[in-house]
């Protein structure tokens, strides 16, 4: 069977605006090294939402529509960022910034 006849299954995901890229890739607790630590992984597009809603000030819906997302979506993926990064305080772990297919605009 083609590859072009093949059925994508679920929603195909949408392309949502990214226009900040981050200078560093990795944080890390001090004193501890790498070899030591489990690794968080934070999306870009975790990074933005966070850095929209918690830097920039905007609200939750400017920040979606800056993003070409959904209210709901946006809210999910800040879900996600805190809970990630949470994890990584509370238990000491690395944080990696992940460059998922770059969507500049």
């Amino acid at each position: 069977m083609d590859n072009k006849y093949r059925r994508q299954l679920g929603r195909p995901r949408l392309k949502r605006r990214v226009s900040f890229d981050p200078r560093v890739d990795y944080f890390k607790p001090r004193g501890v090294p790498m070899r030591h630590l489990e690794i968080v992984e934070l999306t870009r597009e975790e990074i933005e939402a966070l850095r929209l809603k918690n830097i920039v000030g905007l609200d939750q819906n400017e920040c979606a529509k800056k993003m070409k997302t959904s209210q709901s979506t946006l809210q999910r993926i800040l879900s996600s960022a805190g809970a990630k990064i949470t994890d990584a305080l509370i238990n000491g772990k690395a944080i990696r910034i992940i460059n998922n297919k770059r969507q500049r605009k």
